[in-house]
């Protein structure tokens, strides 16, 4: 049985766990102590090490066969350095990863002004968070072809769930472009993203990038209306651009000066991939029937 190594073991790793269980021996790199008994009560070998602390990650050096990477990179800067330190952990090994599967973003894209984009536009990415995340792949990139390891790119957009809906930012009176400002928006399910991420560590080519999207095409403020109407929340009041500048965050912003649609056809072709939620509003409604069960 191979050793598979979990990097970042937040949501999206939890529903991706138990797809793996009983076919491989589980390990999961935690820096946080408390976490330890959720993981082992689930066969899971759990090891104390910290993407921030290179001496830490001394533990995993020549441990797995397979990475599936979720974690973030730092929150500052365009390189991201925990990449790097888990990268220089590995190749210390006697043994090195066959496989490492990568949770990306969609954002590398930039602002494509609506068009519908594949994996073969070249990214480029304006915000910093999304240039961590390039440089990230870059890293990994350069690591699969000198080192024989088949690395894989899940490239996700907003990643929605019934715990991760924006019903309290909703509450609160968030606000949306009115329709002739706003920017497309893309989004997967977390039970689809943990199921995509299991078919590329099956199916996905070496040093490819996946869109990690579903099937559908909706405006910002669409998905709010969305949500907002099978709640039975206040949909959010509409604005012009020079308004929401002159009312939101730097960060908010961001999120509504990048438009683009994207194909994800890589993903049912390549990685053959059946999504439960093909459409937001799949999810949505699921949501809804969860919380209202």
């Amino acid at each position: 049985m191979q050793n598979l190594l979990i990097v970042g073991c937040g949501d999206v790793a939890r529903r991706t766990l138990p797809r793996l269980l009983g076919h491989y021996r589980v390990y999961a790199l935690l820096r946080d102590l408390d976490q330890f008994a959720f993981w082992r009560e689930r066969g899971v070998r759990p090891i104390h090490a910290d993407l921030d602390c290179a001496s830490s990650l001394q533990r995993i050096s020549g441990l797995a066969d397979i990475v599936l990477h979720f974690a973030p990179p730092t929150e500052r800067g365009t390189v991201d350095v925990r990449m790097r330190r888990l990268l220089a952990a590995l190749v210390r090994g006697k043994r090195l990863p066959q496989r490492l599967i990568y949770i990306s973003t969609s954002g590398v894209y930039g602002d494509c002004g609506g068009e519908m984009i594949d994996e073969t536009r070249r990214p480029r990415p304006t915000s910093e968070r999304a240039m961590r995340r390039i440089d990230a792949e870059r890293q990994l990139r350069r690591f699969g072809r000198r080192n024989g390891v088949r690395v894989c790119i899940l490239r996700a957009p907003g990643i929605y769930a019934a715990e991760r809906l924006p019903l309290e930012r909703l509450k609160r009176g968030v606000l949306a472009l009115r329709p002739e400002d706003d920017v497309f928006t893309n989004h997967i399910h977390a039970d689809d993203l943990a199921m995509l991420s299991c078919a590329a560590l099956r199916y996905g080519l070496a040093n490819r990038s996946y869109n990690a999207t579903d099937d559908s095409s909706m405006m910002m403020g669409e998905y709010f209306d969305l949500v907002a109407d099978r709640f039975g929340l206040s949909r959010p009041p509409r604005v012009s651009r020079s308004e929401a500048q002159q009312r939101l965050s730097a960060l908010q912003l961001s999120f509504m000066s990048e438009s683009r649609r994207i194909d994800n056809q890589r993903i049912k072709k390549e990685l053959r991939a059946k999504l439960r939620y093909p459409l937001v509003a799949d999810g949505v409604n699921a949501a809804w029937q969860e919380g209202s069960g």
